[in-house]
């Protein structure tokens, strides 16, 4: 499993647009397709509020319109997005997001989320902690529960510490860990050699559950546009477009 890409990411910034969307399109084809039929339930495990609708919203929705149960578990509320705010401030980007990610999850026609309040930023820090709650809910599952986490190689360092202590949560369980990229959509290429390519499968395209992805995504309205004047967005248009045009895949 190819991990700690958090360098190839910095080479990369955000600001810089990435890897464009159109080099992916006919890459994505090439990856054979998910069997949803073999999830009993479903654990989504998000580093920050939005990652899980990012990732993996469309699947989580696909899944629950046809009987599975889905748990969404956020590890942090996510108040590192805008740097420099003070400590209320921070608390109200929390609050905040917390009320984004609850919207979200009603679009997708999932439940109330888990939301653990982890430090944003310092998940690498709290793996030992995050490996016991995730446990927890995962040995409460079905066997064979997929629990799916961002990618362990995604770049950013919140995003490979969940995917770390998913990993080790399901150790000596019967559950199966699926890992969905985020980040690597942006700094990887087509065959990139950090990429486990040959386990990857690509999630289906269903229209229905893509629409309430967009729409779920637009609730992130903290990270969409400028939280203070004369600040950028933490994701820009082109994150979210190419996200949606690449669709949702996994590494099993």
């Amino acid at each position: 499993m190819a991990s700690g890409n958090g360098s190839r990411f910095a080479a990369r910034p955000i600001s810089g647009g990435g890897t464009p969307t159109d080099e992916w399109r006919d890459w994505v084809h090439r990856i054979p397709a998910l069997d949803l039929t073999e999830c009993p339930a479903l654990i989504i495990v998000a580093p920050h509020p939005d990652d899980e609708t990012l990732g993996f919203g469309a699947t989580a929705s696909l899944l629950r319109s046809r009987g599975v149960e889905v748990t969404v578990v956020s590890a942090t509320d996510g108040g590192g997005s805008v740097p420099g705010l003070s400590p209320r401030e921070r608390r109200w980007l929390e609050r905040d997001r917390r009320a984004e990610l609850r919207a979200a999850m009603k679009i997708l026609g999932l439940g109330e989320p888990v939301c653990l309040g982890l430090p944003d930023g310092e998940l690498c820090d709290r793996e030992p902690e995050l490996t016991v709650r995730l446990a927890d809910l995962v040995t409460a599952g079905p066997p064979g529960t997929w629990c799916a986490a961002t990618w362990r190689g995604d770049g950013h360092p919140d995003h490979e510490a969940v995917g770390r202590s998913a990993a080790a949560a399901i150790s000596g369980t019967h559950a199966v860990l699926l890992e969905y990229p985020v980040w690597m959509w942006h700094w990887a290429r087509p065959g990139d050699d950090a990429v486990p390519w040959h386990r990857m499968a690509m999630a289906p395209n269903d229209q229905g559950a893509s629409t309430r992805k967009r729409q779920a995504a637009a609730t992130f309205q903290s990270q969409l546009v400028p939280y203070e004047d004369g600040t950028d967005v933490v994701l820009p248009p082109f994150v979210l477009e190419r996200l949606f045009a690449v669709g949702e895949a996994v590494i099993r």
